[in-house]
């Protein structure tokens, strides 16, 4: 059953040259080294933190250069604490309402330690199920483990990222079992096309696969990645990018990657540093003028016609079609 989730705007405001901007979605994909952690800022002000990289003083570092003061719910892909040190602070400081997690205990004191302030902040746990959450204006899909997963890992939590025609996908340190088990699960459209796309598991030869690549359709890939013994990003994962057509940005060489939404889907991403990162630039969503012989009388006509999901601008798509107004028609 989707539970919806609307989360209070927080009274704490945004100011500083490098806070996000206002009327924008805004995602970044932080520079946290070898570990994970992306910011998702909705127009209104709205934070989310999923995952938070393993260093708490980074973390700190990071919430002053960006200005970070209202994160209303933070959220754990699992338990690892490449993953989920960087929470502590951020929860000891915004004190955010839910903290979404798979349910599974970690057993590090990290783990323990992170427990500990969720408490003392009153922030409420909540579970990973089929649930969408409102942030703002953004679509929060939250792709729990499938049952029965062996570890961690394979237990991680997805979160897709919806705004107008935007999408995009985060999805932790996934194994094939899971991505395997989410295909089953869910239709190739409702995964993707995606714009912007995290990278599972750093990079490792035992995440992204060329079938979970082939239903996500990534435009770009993010890797999250710093200085590590396990030879993250592999070139079996760096090919499987550029085979789907991707372009792709690496925290440890770019930097923080900062992605921002404009309203109509439009969105620009920009790299931080380093040589390797393509240049910023404008990229159009999908969606083009509808021409007006184009109707569908319904979602029937739109899938035996083979357009569905259907993209707002797109020819055919009209807000009579689009059940939630996400912009995606005949889901």
């Amino acid at each position: 059953m989707t539970r919806l989730l609307m989360l209070a705007a927080l009274s704490l405001g945004l100011s500083g040259a490098q806070a996000a901007p206002t009327g924008v979605l805004t995602i970044r994909f932080l520079d946290v080294g070898q570990g994970d952690a992306v910011l998702i800022t909705s127009p209104e002000g709205k934070s989310v933190l999923y995952d938070g990289g393993r260093s708490e003083s980074r973390m700190r570092e990071l919430i002053q250069q960006y200005n970070i003061k209202n994160v209303s719910l933070v959220v754990a892909s699992h338990a690892d604490s490449d993953h989920i040190t960087g929470l502590i602070p951020t929860v000891a400081l915004n004190r955010p309402t839910y903290f979404l997690n798979n349910g599974l205990a970690g057993t590090t004191q990290t783990w323990q330690k992170l427990i500990n302030v969720v408490t003392q902040a009153g922030t409420k746990g909540l579970k990973a199920t089929d649930q969408v959450i409102h942030l703002g204006g953004v679509k929060l899909t939250v792709l729990p483990p499938p049952p029965g997963m062996p570890d961690q890992n394979t237990n991680s939590v997805g979160l897709l990222v919806q705004y107008g025609a935007f999408r995009a996908l985060m999805t932790g340190d996934s194994e094939t079992p899971e991505t395997a088990a989410w295909l089953r699960k869910y239709p190739a459209n409702t995964l993707g096309p995606v714009d912007v796309y995290k990278s599972i598991h750093h990079g490792a030869a035992n995440g992204d696969t060329l079938a979970w690549l082939t239903a996500v359709r990534p435009k770009n890939v993010v890797v999250s990645v710093g200085p590590n013994n396990y030879g993250h990003p592999t070139q079996k994962a760096l090919d499987l990018y550029r085979k789907a057509g991707a372009t792709v940005y690496q925290t440890d060489l770019n930097g923080t990657v900062t992605v921002t939404v404009q309203p109509n889907g439009h969105y620009v991403i920009r790299a931080e540093k380093g040589n390797l990162q393509p240049k910023p630039a404008m990229v159009p969503s999908p969606a083009a003028p509808a021409p007006a012989n184009i109707a569908y009388p319904n979602c029937a006509a739109v899938r035996a016609a083979g357009k569905a999901p259907l993209l707002r601008g797109q020819p055919g798509y009209r807000s009579g079609l689009d059940r939630d107004g996400d912009g995606r028609a005949c889901e």
